[in-house]
This record gives C-alpha cells, sequence and structure tokens, in this order.
C-alpha cells in the first residue's frame, strides 16, 4: 500500500476524467465532469452539452475550470486551468443534432501548446470506439468514471469509477433518441463521464484496456412513480460515442439552426442538472 503518491503508477482510466467546473465571470456556478478525446493530434475535452449550456434552467457559464495532474511522479500535484466558452458572442464548442433534436453532447478543442508542459493525462482515441456493435449486449458491465456531487479523492485529485450495466438493447436508439440505459447509481456532478466497458486482459497502468461506448448525461425516472410507495428507477441516458466522430472531424461546421426535438410524450424525467427528455415512441435505430 502507497500512502504516497510518489513513483506510483496510478490506472491511466482515472487519468482521462477531469473534475469540471463551471464558471460565470469568476463565480462558480456548478461541477461536472469531462474527459479528454484525442483524434489527429488535436485534444478535446468532452462533456454534456447541458453542462456549458442550459437554457432551460437558464445556467449560462463562460468558462470552465479544469484540474489538471502536472506531475508523473507525484500525482497529487495538480494544478487549475480554464478554458473560455465563447470568443466574443460565438461557442467555442462543438455541438451536433439528429432526428430527435440536439444531441447531449459537445466537445471543446484544447490547445496543447498552452497545457502546462508537464501536465499528465490520458486520452480517448477513435480506435478506442466499439465497432461491431454485437460486441456488447444487455447486461455488459460497465465502469462509469467522473466526481458524482463532487465527491472524490482530494488528496490525489482523481475521479471514482461507479459500476453499472447496460440496460437497453445496444446498438437501437432508446426511444428515438442517440442513447442507451445504463443500470447503476449516479448522481450529479459526473454528468459528462465517459462509460466504458473492458474486453481486455492487460493491466491497466501503462496502457487502457477499455472501450468508449458512451457519455452519461441524467438519471432516468418516471413521472407517474409515486414517491411513496415506488423507488426511484435508477436508470441512466447515456449517449453512444460514435458522435465524437462527428463532433472531432477535421470537416466539422457547427448546426446553422438547432431543431428542437419532436414534440415528445414525456415519460422519463432526469437530473435536476441535465433536463432530458425521452419521447414515447422509438423511431428510428442506431
Amino acid at each position: 500500500m502507497n500512502d504516497s503518491a510518489d513513483h506510483f503508477a496510478v490506472e491511466a482510466l482515472l487519468l482521462t476524467a477531469t473534475r469540471v467546473t463551471t464558471m460565470s465571470k469568476g463565480q462558480v456556478l456548478s461541477n461536472a465532469t469531462g474527459f479528454f478525446f484525442e483524434r489527429d493530434e488535436q485534444l478535446f475535452l468532452v462533456t454534456n452539452r447541458h453542462v456549458v449550456c442550459n437554457e432551460s434552467t437558464n445556467h449560462a457559464p463562460d468558462a470552465l475550470d479544469l484540474e489538471l495532474h502536472v506531475s508523473e511522479s507525484n500525482i497529487a500535484e495538480v494544478t487549475s486551468y480554464s478554458i473560455p466558452l465563447y470568443n466574443g458572442k460565438v461557442p467555442t464548442w462543438r455541438e451536433t443534432t439528429d432526428a430527435a433534436g440536439i444531441v447531449d453532447v459537445v466537445v471543446l478543442p484544447v490547445d496543447k501548446t498552452q497545457l502546462p508542459p508537464t501536465v499528465v493525462y490520458r486520452a480517448f482515441t477513435p480506435e478506442k470506439l466499439v465497432e461491431e456493435l454485437d460486441e456488447v449486449e444487455v447486461g455488459t458491465p460497465l465502469l462509469v468514471v467522473g466526481f458524482p456531487l463532487g465527491f472524490h479523492d482530494t488528496l490525489h485529485h482523481l475521479p471514482v469509477a461507479r459500476h453499472a450495466i447496460i440496460a437497453s438493447a445496444f446498438g437501437l436508439r432508446f426511444q428515438g433518441s442517440g442513447c442507451f440505459l445504463t443500470d447503476g447509481r449516479t448522481h450529479r456532478g459526473i454528468s459528462g463521464a465517459p462509460v466504458v466497458t473492458r474486453f481486455s486482459s492487460r493491466r491497466g497502468r501503462s496502457s487502457l484496456p477499455y472501450s468508449l461506448l458512451g457519455i452519461h448525461a441524467s438519471r432516468i425516472d418516471m413521472n407517474s412513480r409515486d414517491l411513496q410507495q415506488d423507488e426511484a428507477l435508477g436508470l441512466n441516458c447515456a449517449w453512444y460515442a460514435d458522435v465524437l466522430l462527428t463532433l472531432t472531424d477535421a470537416s466539422y461546421e457547427q448546426p446553422a439552426e438547432q431543431p428542437e426535438a419532436e414534440d415528445p410524450a414525456t415519460v422519463a424525467s432526469p437530473s435536476p442538472a441535465a433536463n432530458v427528455t425521452v419521447p414515447a415512441e422509438a423511431k428510428a435505430r442506431a
């Protein structure tokens, strides 16, 4: 057992996620989770759209504050790094839409030359996405890595991992949205967390033996649930990770218009931070 982080190789998975604090005019608004994705030498921060902009709750931060590790030999050393959310009045994040409306996933390009020279992180790449969807089935074990309610190892500044399983038919758009369901305990603050599964038996300290399946967005519950008699469903919405290929493509163009979701009959009510509605009928396959 190591009482110190000195000369100890932390699992690579834990270094993919970063604690995100949303800021407005220097004031803290909320906590969330983000993770790193790299494609063609360009680094991106991935999180939920409702973290950077949530019209329904008037959540409108102007910057994200990240906590970055700056020493391989002492993982407890961290620094703060700020990402502005606007260049003038133009958002700096990339977003997209699908047939159901706005996708609750964004990426923000990160200029690696502006990062601390000794920064320590691990990033998912397109090779970590699942190409054959039938490799993943309902009941597949998952890890959701992030900062629930802001909770984390405050000494070493590392996230925690929650256990979950696939709870819907993987590869199908659950009720028409570009997401699948997971069954696991989650909380506010873990929005934007990577949802991963492990196929490899390789050790996870020097390498990243996980496949990125999705991006956690929200808890799901029934509006009709009797709060006195029924427990919460314990189900969550995760967006399919292949949306990152659209958002990180070199030819990406910001959508000219943001179509709203089709007038859904809302059967699910997510966590207060998310405000994601789920259409009542499945309309399309993934």
